[in-house]
């Protein structure tokens, strides 16, 4: 197994909740939720059930249709299993939760008989459809497992040292040198390529053929294709799917879903986005009216642009209808000959690396009246009640016209300019430009 940061989180789980609360871990299909906790079973406790809702029996199906008794309720559940469970010292795992909602319900009782720990594992756990019929547990924390980020990737080669000593660079916002930053923006394209699912990590690892890594996430997004199809038999959930790296090519201010469903319009598409983000095979950015720190309050729903959560797999699904020949951005990215216009796969990644430290996606655009046109800036994220802009830029920096009049709009609003871009860190007056791999410590 790879070694994983949310473990740390689990850990936190345990001590603080002491069986008070079961964990719910959400994440999209292939993330490594299931092999992340039963690790963590494993190692932390003496003994553990794993019950896998998409094999396991009718039996221990039906186990949970009455629980009024926990004495049988556990004694059969460790007939059936082989496993003994030991009072506050086992764990018993709810995987693929979503497909037994009955189970889910349970937790509020098994929780309170506080005799075992649980954990429970989801993908596309919808709302609506999967447990409009059962009593939702208050006794669930819930916490998001993304894919792996550069830093773990890097753990998964074997580089323990890069991302610690790049942090006090930042910290001292000092670049780190042409020899080195050369080498870390080639771990970077890497990074790109192969992308965060474990899956495709382990396929570059022991085969170093990108063929084969490419192969393996062709597979990965079958699967989200499948799902997409038992949610929405039309079809239509796999074409917004599918059209995500062409609408982010068009530059355009949104996701235009006219353009991929003709007659479909924002205002009556909401349910099928909201199944879409549900699913967490991608990361909605929203468009805010009103530049602030409080620029939640001013997201418009209908108006967004969406991001797969996993750069990987975008880079794959950019060419999804080619054979693997034909994709020659594999040897373009590795060897820093890519064009300009591959702007919107940095922007992926941006997306992917704020979301994963935990921000929620806002961005803003805004007319220039002596020109008639529109400005936009990329990202928006809060800091001590202001706001930082943040550019992406995917080649040499050149100008931020937009930015600098953004900037200047809202000067009093802003804490940290950022221009995120492929050269090492500099500053250019008070705004900083920063590698990309450095958006890790924004």
């Amino acid at each position: 197994m790879f070694k994983r940061k949310i473990y740390n989180e689990l850990i936190s789980w345990k001590k603080e909740s002491d069986g008070r609360t079961a964990l719910l871990i959400e994440g999209q299909r292939r993330v490594g939720k299931s092999t992340v906790v039963e690790e963590f079973a494993k190692n932390e406790y003496e003994s553990y059930i794993l019950i896998d809702f998409s094999i396991c029996s009718q039996e221990i199906r039906d186990l949970f249709r009455d629980i009024s008794d926990l004495n049988y309720f556990f004694l059969q559940l460790q007939l059936q299993t082989g496993v003994k469970l030991i009072e506050r010292k086992s764990l018993i795992i709810f995987d693929e939760v979503q497909l037994y909602p009955l189970a889910r319900q349970a937790i509020k009782h098994l929780v309170a008989d506080h005799r075992y720990d649980y954990m429970e594992t989801g993908s596309l756990i919808s709302i609506k459809k999967n447990v409009k019929d059962i009593l939702i547990p208050s006794e669930e924390r819930h916490i998001h497992m993304y894919p792996m980020d550069f830093e773990e990737f890097l753990w998964a080669t074997g580089d323990t040292v890069t991302i610690p000593l790049l942090k006090q660079l930042f910290q001292k916002q000092k670049g780190v040198g042409d020899g080195a930053h050369r080498k870390i923006m080639r771990d970077m394209r890497l990074y790109m390529l192969v992308g965060g699912m474990p899956q495709a990590v382990e396929a570059y690892l022991n085969s170093n053929n990108f063929e084969i890594v490419d192969n393996v996430k062709r597979d990965i997004l079958k699967l989200y294709e499948d799902d997409f199809y038992k949610i929405d038999s039309t079809g239509k959930l796999s074409r917004l799917f599918d059209a995500i790296p062409a609408q982010l090519n068009k530059n355009a201010a949104r996701y235009t879903i006219s353009s991929v469903i003709p007659h479909l319009r924002p205002a009556n598409s909401l349910d099928l986005i909201a199944e879409l983000i549900d699913s967490r095979t991608v990361m909605p950015a929203y468009h805010t009216s009103h530049p602030s720190a409080e620029m939640a309050s001013y997201m418009d729903l209908t108006r967004y642009k969406l991001f797969l959560s996993d750069t990987g797999l975008f880079t794959t699904l950019m060419f999804k209808n080619k054979s693997f020949t034909e994709n020659d951005l594999y040897r373009k990215l590795l060897s820093d000959k890519h064009s300009a216009n591959l702007g919107y796969l940095y922007e992926n990644l941006v997306a992917q690396m704020l979301a994963t430290k935990g921000y929620k996606l806002f961005y803003h655009t805004f007319k220039n009246t002596d020109k008639g046109r529109n400005y936009e800036i990329d990202f928006l994220i809060s800091h001590n009640n202001k706001m930082c802009p943040i550019e992406v830029k995917s080649s040499t920096h050149k100008t931020h016209t937009s930015f600098d009049i953004f900037c200047k709009k809202y000067s009093s609003q802003i804490l940290n300019k950022y221009i995120l871009y492929t050269k090492d860190l500099q500053k250019e007056e008070d705004i900083l430009l920063l590698p990309v791999y450095m958006t890790v410590f924004l």
